[in-house]
């Protein structure tokens, strides 16, 4: 299986040199020279994940997608994640398909009932609907991504019947991201999706028990195999050194202030912070050399033939991000695809 290598981002407002946020239009503005950048240093995936804080204000990720689309012309380019339980099936697969139009064939998407629940009440959705947001609207989205009419009924949405869902391109890949859940893990299988690894503490090897499932999953659903990724934040720099003092105060800021208590994490500590920049952590904080053998043993531990590096906190520079992104592309890639080789 072909072994890709692409970027996440939450579009995390851009600072400036002062350590001053910047508007929110800027930070878009931003995401896009990102993008473009990606794909100039040969990764093969970009990714934004959808949110509606002022911290994240990326709630529309389609569009700034598009807008990197436009100027490139190899890399793909799709959602990490789009937060489906309170969206419209109907119309994610609209605006993705014409993103597949725009990008011609590039676009992706990652489908996720949604570890950040803002978007619930923004929408309107009671979350005592977790689950069966995420299950019907999963089972819609795989029946209208088989092309022709759609006939479908459920408890969260209006009736289909016989109905035609445009545009319509070429079928494009869809992932299902799991943070935790093996009956996500099934369920990613049992439609044919792949399936995402979405990591972001504790020891990567604990996920892979779920790689197992999945394969097990897919082979009992009668599928051929398919892809498995993870999703992983980290930095980039010149050094460990360098690394770590720029991620660790944006870290600290991020799980330990008023938005990492509000989802219930916990405040971390310069010894917890080790932990997870250390070999058996799920940070991938550090020089290339550093980050490259971490991604390379994560990825043969879990069979995973995908890695997304979730890049960017708040509190970093567009300058630090982009120095983040031509390390990962230029040195980083190339020396785990060596490693993997090996």
């Amino acid at each position: 299986m072909t072994t890709t290598f692409g970027l996440d981002t939450f579009g995390d407002v851009t600072h400036d040199a002062t350590g001053t946020p910047l508007s929110h239009a800027q930070t878009i503005r931003d995401l896009v020279e990102e993008g473009v950048l990606a794909d100039q240093v040969g990764l093969d995936f970009f990714g934004i994940g959808e949110h509606h804080t002022p911290e994240m204000p990326l709630s529309a990720a389609d569009v700034v997608l598009a807008a990197i689309a436009a100027r490139t012309s190899r890399i793909h380019l799709g959602s990490a994640v789009t937060v489906l339980s309170s969206d419209d099936p109907v119309r994610v697969f609209q605006r993705f398909s014409t993103l597949n139009a725009v990008s011609d064939g590039r676009a992706e998407i990652i489908l996720g009932r949604g570890s950040s629940v803002d978007s619930f009440p923004l929408f309107g959705y009671d979350l005592a609907d977790y689950e069966d947001l995420f299950e019907e609207k999963t089972h819609l989205f795989a029946e209208i991504l088989k092309g022709g009419p759609v006939t479908w009924q459920g408890k969260t949405r209006a009736p289909l019947h016989e109905q035609q869902i445009v545009p319509y391109t070429e079928p494009f890949p869809t992932w299902i991201g799991v943070g935790g859940s093996p009956q996500s893990v099934v369920r990613a299988a049992s439609h044919g999706f792949s399936l995402m690894l979405a990591i972001i503490g504790g020891n990567p090897a604990r996920f892979a028990p779920f790689s197992e499932l999945y394969r097990h999953a897919l082979a009992k659903f009668g599928r051929e195999p398919l892809p498995v990724g993870v999703h992983s934040p980290g930095h980039v720099a010149p050094t460990d050194e360098q690394a770590r003092e720029e991620f660790w105060p944006h870290y600290l800021e991020l799980f330990g202030g008023p938005l990492g208590k509000s989802r219930g994490f916990a405040t971390p500590t310069p010894e917890s912070f080790a932990r997870e920049v250390g070999p058996s952590g799920a940070l991938f904080v550090g020089s290339p050399e550093t980050v490259a053998a971490k991604i390379a043993r994560t990825m043969t531990t879990l069979g995973a033939s995908r890695f997304d590096l979730k890049y960017g906190i708040g509190g970093l520079t567009h300058g630090a991000l982009m120095r983040n992104i031509e390390l990962y592309g230029t040195q980083v890639v190339p020396r785990v695809r060596e490693l993997l080789a090996a």
